[in-house]
Formats: C-alpha cells, sequence, structure tokens
C-alpha cells in the first residue's frame, strides 16, 4: 500500500512536470537531450521530464530605451545621444540558438550602431534630419539582428544634448540670422517705398494741379492737428499756373 502511494505521488509529479502552458504572445523552444526539437505554440503542451527542455520566447513588441552615448560629430562637436527601440522575435528557434542572450545582444548592438551612423553626421545633420538618420538605424540594426531572429521595427533618436558652450554659439548665430532677416526686410520695404514715390512724383509731374492739390492738402493736415503758429513757405512755380490761366481769361 505505501508503494502504491510512493508511485501515484511520482507519477503525479512527473505529470506536473511534464504539462505546459503556453500563452498566446509566448513560443516553446524545445530541446531534446540538447539538440532542437521544435517550437511550441499557444495552448497546452507536454514535454518529456528530464529529457526536453522547454524555453519560452515572448513575441510581443519590445520597447527598449538606448542609453546616452558620447558622440563626436563629422565636424568635432562632442554630443550625447540616447534613442528608443522598438522590436520584437519572429523567429524563436534562432533567439535561442544564434545568440546566448538576444536582449542584451540587441542592447549592445543598438548601441554601437547609434555612435557608428551619428558619428558619421555633421551637427546640423543630427538636429535637423532626424528622419533620415531614424531611417539608417533601424536599416543597420535590422541587418545586424536578422541572424537572431529579431525584426527592428523602428529606432527613434530621443535626445541630443550639447555642450554650454555649444548651445551659447548656436544661439548667437540664431540671433545673427534674426537681425539679417530684419535688415533685408526693412531694405526691401524702403525699396518698395522709394518705387511708390517715384511712381507718384511721376504721375504729379504730368499735372500741376496735382501737385498743387497735394500741397493745399498738406496744409489742411497741419492745421487741423498743430495749434501752433506754422510759416509755410509758399513757392511761386505752385500759384504760376492759376496765374497764367487768369491771364488767358483776361485777355
Amino acid at each position: 500500500m505505501p508503494g502504491i502511494i510512493v508511485f501515484l505521488v511520482i507519477g503525479f509529479v512527473l505529470l506536473a512536470m511534464s504539462v505546459k502552458i503556453i500563452k498566446e504572445y509566448e513560443r516553446g523552444v524545445v530541446l531534446r537531450f540538447g539538440r532542437f526539437s521544435g517550437v511550441k505554440t499557444a495552448g497546452l503542451r507536454l514535454i518529456i521530464p528530464g529529457v526536453d527542455e522547454l524555453r519560452r520566447i515572448g513575441l510581443r513588441e519590445i520597447v527598449m530605451d538606448v542609453p546616452s552615448q558620447d558622440i563626436i560629430t563629422r565636424d568635432n562637436v562632442s554630443v550625447k545621444v540616447n534613442a528608443v527601440l522598438y522590436f520584437r522575435v519572429i523567429h524563436p528557434d534562432k533567439a535561442v540558438l544564434q545568440v546566448e542572450n538576444y536582449l542584451y545582444g540587441t542592447s549592445q548592438l543598438a548601441q554601437t550602431t547609434l555612435r557608428s551612423v551619428c558619428g558619421q553626421a555633421e551637427l546640423d545633420t543630427l538636429l535637423s534630419d532626424r528622419e533620415n538618420l531614424n531611417r539608417q538605424l533601424q536599416e543597420d540594426l535590422d541587418r545586424g539582428t536578422d541572424p537572431w531572429g529579431v525584426k527592428v521595427r523602428a529606432v527613434e533618436l530621443k535626445h541630443i544634448d550639447l555642450p554650454a558652450e555649444m548651445q551659447r554659439a548656436m544661439a548667437k548665430q540664431a540671433e545673427a540670422e534674426r537681425e539679417r532677416r530684419a535688415k533685408v526686410i526693412h531694405a526691401q520695404g524702403e525699396f518698395e517705398a522709394s518705387e511708390r514715390l517715384r511712381q507718384a512724383s511721376d504721375v504729379m509731374m504730368q499735372s500741376p494741379y496735382t501737385l498743387q492739390l497735394r500741397y493745399l492738402q498738406t496744409l489742411a493736415e497741419i492745421s487741423t492737428e498743430q495749434n501752433s503758429t506754422i510759416i509755410f513757405p509758399l513757392p511761386l512755380d505752385l500759384i504760376k499756373p492759376f496765374v497764367d490761366s487768369q491771364s488767358s481769361g483776361q485777355s
């Protein structure tokens, strides 16, 4: 009787060890006597205790923060750059058989690739052309992790830390650029205003009465805005047309 109980207990323990539940987002890589036997899909699966070894590999996308890397750009500027990596395992068997730890390997490869790609670019490219850099990082990392069964979906540069002296230099450069644009706009305005004045003077020269009316309008404006006495010279050329017209009428 005690022997039967021991036998039942051993059988129950072996059965519990042989039954494995694999979740929907996992795959189980089975090694039988150390050799690859197959990949178990989601559900209730049985293995042989002591013979089979089951290693679970997650298929969900992993978001990994790549630590800040000290980088010297192509134009010899020292910066710190970090990034975010999005990847997932698409071949669980390769993730087990081709690399000891695919998470650690992907992290180290991402750091070295980040230093390599950003070190070949100039500072202006790092700041203004992140989209192309992200695409290049993704392509390089995807090629490097493909033998491990890992698919890199995207890489995003997260933050670029500039030295304090470089930040001050860029601020001065931006201020000088704004001043240059302001001067150009002011000069353009002066040019357009002078062109309009030239056109107006050409019109007035064609009709002496137009110049006289403009002169009288200026007098009216001054009289309404100023309360003090103003001595305003009256050129004889302005009243000459009136005198000529009056003389011709009397004759």
